[in-house]
């Protein structure tokens, strides 16, 4: 699910797969022949021809992949995506102290209350640039399209939390302004390596109406709260459409 068929001349789409067991056939395969032994009678049982096939189509495609989940994790490499689907899932994505550990996206489902769910896709980083190819730039970009909530991810421990979250959104609106359409969630992670002062400094520059939660995955303080946000937001979108 999730892929888009598109012709690699025109870039017209053809076909998109979007609900589980959906089937599209691109190019029709010809007809087969008849052998000879399709044309056997009484009198002439080994006759020497048959009867040719008819060529199937054929076509250059482009076949791209994006992602579908509930909730897509947007941020800078290292903001802590990785271990919160981690901590939150059962999913494993490979974790580092280094820049674009996550080289692909990742899909984690995160169990809520009674026996309810909702999968969260691990995006690989955002670099300022990214909607001109920087870094791994569209590759990256183009999966946050298939996602119909956005949880921005950013470091607590930021030198300036907010204008990184400003340079997301730039990113996003240069790739594709309908991104900003999509219903937002602020996450702070790593929450515990800064004091209530700088916290509250954080707060009063968040803009208004988007929701937001302070957490860390390593204390698993603030998880509950965020899943709590995430699924009312989910269930906001799913009632907008």
């Amino acid at each position: 699910m999730g892929t888009i068929a598109r012709d690699a001349e025109t870039n017209e789409r053809i076909a998109e797969i979007i609900d589980d067991g959906q089937q599209v056939i691109l190019v029709p395969g010809g007809m087969g022949g008849l052998g000879n032994h399709h044309f056997k009678t009484s009198t002439k049982q080994a006759p020497e021809y048959s009867q040719p096939g008819i060529p199937g189509s054929e076509i250059w495609c482009i076949l791209e992949l994006k992602l579908l989940a509930d909730v897509g994790l947007v941020g800078f490499p290292n903001a802590g995506k990785s271990t919160l689907l981690s901590s939150i899932s059962a999913a494993k994505p490979e974790i580092g102290d280094y820049p674009f550990t996550t080289l692909v996206p990742n899909l984690g489902v995160v169990k809520y209350h009674d026996f309810q769910s909702f999968v969260m896709a691990d995006i690989p980083g955002i670099i300022e640039g990214a909607s001109e190819g920087k870094g791994l730039g569209v590759r990256f970009l183009r999966h946050i399209e298939r996602n119909a909530n956005l949880l921005f991810l950013i470091a607590s421990n930021e030198e300036k939390p907010m204008a990184v979250y400003k340079t997301l959104v730039k990113e996003l609106q240069a790739f594709n302004p309908e991104l900003l359409d999509k219903s937002r969630i602020l996450g702070f992670s790593k929450s515990d390596l800064i004091d209530e002062k700088t916290k509250q400094k954080i707060i009063k520059k968040i803009p208004e109406g988007i929701p937001y939660v302070f957490f860390a995955s390593s204390t698993q303080s603030g998880l509950n709260e965020l899943k709590e946000i995430l699924w009312k937001n989910i269930n906001n979108t799913e009632d907008d459409v």
